[in-house]
């Protein structure tokens, strides 16, 4: 049995501080709305028979506490009957939500899902789920550094100089910023306060000013962090052909703190039919794979191989790609391992110009990606994210 996505919507994004225009709506009213819309836009859609919500969200706690997903259909009007669940694959999650109602789907155990994410980062900052990532001793064992310190390592380790990812990332920002002007976010929803009115109507953080120049002058986000706690020799024990860590990665280069939710909804296709709803996308293959913790974030290539080989595709067949802009040097990664060429990479901007709502971001690069193959009249895509710990994830998706 085969499963598809339907229709995939997110809500724009917010810088994640207490200034951010997301602010002051919580997480779960940010996942009830990205579900309300769904069902505000599919207008045949029976919501008795949607089964279950599967939502990514990383930090776990406080206002994203106690399955969030759950409290997000209950408030999404579906009915009592809709269940919820929340999961965490760091980064990845929201796509991992997809892949599980995809597997649920083809399985037969479920006809239709709701799956996405939410990440409210001004309200529950980054790390404020805790663990002992960083300072437990087993973690130091398995020489664990921060995913900036990573990023720098890859850097490091393949040559990308401060200009090149200055270069990247001043490229994603004007992408971004063509896109906004020409209306390219189909999938985007304003988020709306409790009377109905806007809050927030566009991303919030992309930066059409932005130059070369303006990237040279910021200062490394890593290098204290690096020298000082001791992460940059970590690292070069690890790898010793390195001399010395290039921390070449900053604010303006790597993927920017945001709030935000999005949602797809899938199901098979009898299910669909029978409710007069008319499918987008059939999710062609999904994989999940893990890589040196150390050099933690190279993971998307060798994920989107592993897709390739069981949807039993070359990387060829695939026309467009949407990889996370963590940070500048993963998708540049990515780009030369896989032989890929930038025009087809990222084609409406990525993380660094448009934000990272953690648990939601796996989501919202489907929901992009299914809107630019169809509007460039397209048929595959491929969606990947590389994970903390070591870890990269990708899908493949095919025009139906």
């Amino acid at each position: 049995m085969e499963a598809y996505i339907y229709d995939a919507v997110r809500t724009v994004r917010g810088k994640g501080n207490k200034k951010g225009g997301l602010n002051s709506i919580t997480p779960v009213e940010l996942a009830t709305q990205v579900l309300k819309s769904l069902k505000e836009r599919n207008e045949q859609l029976d919501t008795e028979q949607v089964e279950d919500v599967i939502l990514g969200c990383v930090a776990q706690v406080k206002d994203q506490g106690v399955n969030i997903a759950k409290f997000a259909a209950q408030n999404s009007g579906y009915g009592e009957h809709l269940c919820g669940v929340t999961l965490n694959r760091f980064c990845g999650s929201g796509l991992e939500a997809i892949n599980q109602a995809a597997a649920y789907v083809r399985a037969g155990f479920s006809n239709m899902l709701v799956a996405g994410g939410v990440e409210s980062m001004s309200r529950v900052p980054m790390g404020s789920d805790g663990g002992g990532f960083l300072m437990d001793p087993v973690g130091i064992n398995d020489k664990l550094v921060p995913q900036g310190i990573s990023a720098d390592l890859i850097a490091s380790k393949y040559g990308y100089s401060r200009a090149d990812v200055d270069k990247f990332a001043y490229t994603s920002q004007m992408r971004a910023s063509q896109a906004e002007a020409d209306n390219k976010f189909d999938s985007r929803i304003a988020v709306k306060d409790i009377n109905g009115l806007d809050v927030l109507a566009s991303d919030e953080i992309i930066r059409p000013s932005t130059t070369v120049e303006t990237l040279a002058g910021l200062q490394p986000s890593f290098a204290m962090m690096g020298e000082m706690g001791g992460f940059d020799a970590v690292a070069i024990d690890k790898y010793p052909e390195i001399e010395e860590i290039q921390h070449v990665h900053h604010a303006g280069n790597s993927s920017a703190i945001v709030d935000g939710a999005a949602a797809t909804l899938v199901g098979n296709k009898a299910t669909g039919d029978a409710m007069g709803l008319k499918p987008r996308f059939k999710i062609r293959a999904a994989a999940v794979l893990g890589t040196d913790p150390t050099i933690m974030l190279i993971g998307p290539a060798p994920a989107s191989k592993k897709a390739l080989k069981q949807a039993g595709m070359n990387v060829s067949d695939i026309d467009l790609f949407e990889v996370n802009e963590a940070f500048a040097a993963v998708p540049m990664y990515f780009m030369e391992q896989m032989g890929v060429d930038h025009s087809v990479v990222n084609v409406n901007g990525g993380a660094i110009a448009l934000g990272h709502p953690l648990g939601a971001t796996g989501c919202m690069l489907t929901g992009t990606l299914m809107d630019e193959l169809e509007r460039r009249d397209l048929n595959t895509g491929l969606i990947t994210l590389c994970i903390g710990g070591g870890m990269g994830i990708a899908t493949i998706i095919e025009r139906v």
